[in-house]
């Protein structure tokens, strides 16, 4: 154990619960200060029950409410990614230029996996 790092020596519960305070703090975080992850959001409050309504069996609803919780977690970790690199500077570098432009094309490839599976499942429940 490192040195002067008080967190890295609890356990049990007082670590789960400090734990779970941190990541509601995040959720928190991103809500208020990221307008992609809260429109995210709202859009899973509508999809994820959807997703029960329109899946036929449980590894449909898995799917479909999956791929949506894949988004907000990605959006999550392109904002963490984001928020290191501006910590370092916010100056012009073809460094932090490429590791956001990497993190965003992790968004959207989760958004078009998220459509595909959204536009399959509505079009064999409609229409095949």
């Amino acid at each position: 154990m490192p040195a002067g790092n008080t967190f890295k020596g609890r356990t049990g519960i007082d670590r789960i619960l400090r734990a779970t305070g941190y990541s509601l703090d995040g959720l928190r975080l991103a809500y208020r200060g990221e307008s992609a992850f809260r429109q995210e959001v709202w859009a899973a409050t509508l999809m994820l029950p959807a997703a029960v309504w329109l899946g036929r069996g449980w590894v449909e609803v898995a799917l479909l409410a999956g791929s949506v919780m894949l988004v907000l977690i990605v959006e999550l970790l392109n904002s963490g990614i984001e928020a290191a690199i501006d910590r370092v500077s916010f100056d012009l570098h073809e460094l932090s230029k490429r590791a956001k432009d990497l993190a965003s094309a992790a968004v959207f490839l989760s958004l078009l996996l998220c459509a595909a599976i959204w536009a399959a499942a509505l079009w064999h429940r409609f229409i095949g």
